[in-house]
């Protein structure tokens, strides 16, 4: 399938991008086609605290509802707020413009802990 080298990922389909400190955090390709057609994203707030492991917010297409998981803690410093009026950006651009929020890390040692994009893709192929 081949999915973008540059990021760790979880089982759940989550990315995540580290630079610095900030996490970049979105849903892949796989799991944007497998919903199908977005709706709505539910994201928490600027601020929010968010702990490895546990939801960070939900997304809702014409087939489910799922929950976003985070791999990583921190705090929200920002969240894609072109989602609101154009959920369909996780469909057409999930690596790029769908991204969903970014996370000030409290322990960047949780991104290494991540699944590799090799390691995902042989998740996905298994």
């Amino acid at each position: 399938m081949g999915v973008p080298t540059d990021r760790r990922y979880l089982k759940s389909h989550e990315w995540h991008k580290l630079d610095g400190d900030i996490c970049t955090i979105g849903i892949t390709k796989f799991a944007a086609d497998e919903l199908t057609d977005i709706t709505y994203v539910s994201l928490p707030k600027v601020g929010k605290e968010l702990t490895a492991g546990k939801p960070l917010g939900e997304i809702e297409s014409v087939k489910a509802t799922s929950d976003l998981y985070t791999g990583v803690s921190g705090v929200v410093t920002e969240v894609n707020s072109k989602l609101g009026d154009a959920p369909e950006l996780v469909n057409n651009d999930s690596f790029g413009e769908g991204w969903l929020v970014k996370v000030k890390v409290s322990d960047p040692a949780q991104f290494e802990k991540l699944m590799t994009a090799q390691q995902y893709d042989a998740q996905l192929a298994g």
